[in-house]
């Protein structure tokens, strides 16, 4: 809480969502929900902000995963987010847009997909309008929690985050498959 009142605080926001879709392995909501409960009128402001620099951050993970994955590979094959990247690229064979769309809502590593997305040379725009439709979707749910919530809502928020986020990838994978079993 001492952090989100920083009058620097949207800039370590800013910064951390950033990195986190591209390399940093903190989410950018352990800022974002104490800053709303600090400031509940800026929570709008706040998801914005952190959706829109966390897109950018996104487009930066899809340049690494385009110009040096090969580079790259070495060291994330002996990391943990090894098995990460191989359901990213699993999940892009089968489902392209709504992967992204999914990974960056739910607790999967959002980083891992912007690298495999460039990696797989997905095209740019439908990457961009996924990820920021997920990320928008995701830091706005926490804005609205947080707003409506206060601090009983931030404990449950850290209690069932993951919860939720799961039933979201579960949700979009029986639509995705009545789709595909009613369009065969």
């Amino acid at each position: 809480m001492a952090w989100s009142r920083h009058p620097k605080a949207p800039w370590y926001l800013g910064v951390v969502s950033f990195t986190e879709s591209s390399f940093f392995p903190i989410p950018p909501d352990v800022m974002l929900a104490p800053m709303c409960l600090a400031n509940p009128r800026r929570a709008w402001w706040f998801a914005l902000l952190t959706t829109l620099t966390s897109v950018a951050g996104g487009l930066f993970g899809y340049a690494i995963g385009y110009f040096a994955f090969d580079a790259l590979s070495p060291w994330l094959r002996e990391s943990s987010y090894w098995d990460s990247y191989q359901l990213a690229v699993a999940w892009f064979g089968e489902w392209g847009f709504w992967a992204v769309f999914v990974a960056g809502f739910s607790p999967i590593p959002y980083k891992m997909f912007t690298i495999a997305a460039g990696a797989l040379a997905m095209p740019l725009l439908p990457f961009a309008l996924a990820s920021f439709i997920g990320r928008a979707a995701r830091f706005y749910l926490v804005a609205w929690l947080m707003k409506w919530g206060g601090a009983r809502m931030e404990a449950l928020l850290h209690s069932y985050v993951d919860r939720i986020g799961w039933a979201v990838v579960a949700v979009v994978a029986v639509g995705l498959l009545f789709q595909y079993a009613h369009a065969s």
